[in-house]
């Protein structure tokens, strides 16, 4: 069993104008196929300030291996 990275991607989404969401996206067993892993409770006024909330919170899942990055086990 190994430890793999896992695939994940900041987004950020706007389902208003003016109104942007952070989103992490993980990849499936289907690399072209993303699904949504956590997004943002409230709302940013900008995307630069959500694209960077976003980019925080997906550090924050590689926390426990800083350079490594987030791992799943593999079996």
């Amino acid at each position: 069993m190994t430890d793999r990275l896992r695939s994940i991607a900041v987004t950020v989404d706007e389902p208003d104008p003016g109104v942007f969401h952070w989103v992490l996206m993980e990849s499936t067993e289907d690399a072209s196929v993303y699904q949504e892993l956590e997004a943002s409770e409230g709302s940013y006024d900008s995307w630069t300030h959500a694209l960077r909330q976003g980019t925080e919170r997906l550090m924050a899942l590689g926390k426990a291996s800083p350079v490594t990055g987030p791992r799943v086990s593999s079996s």
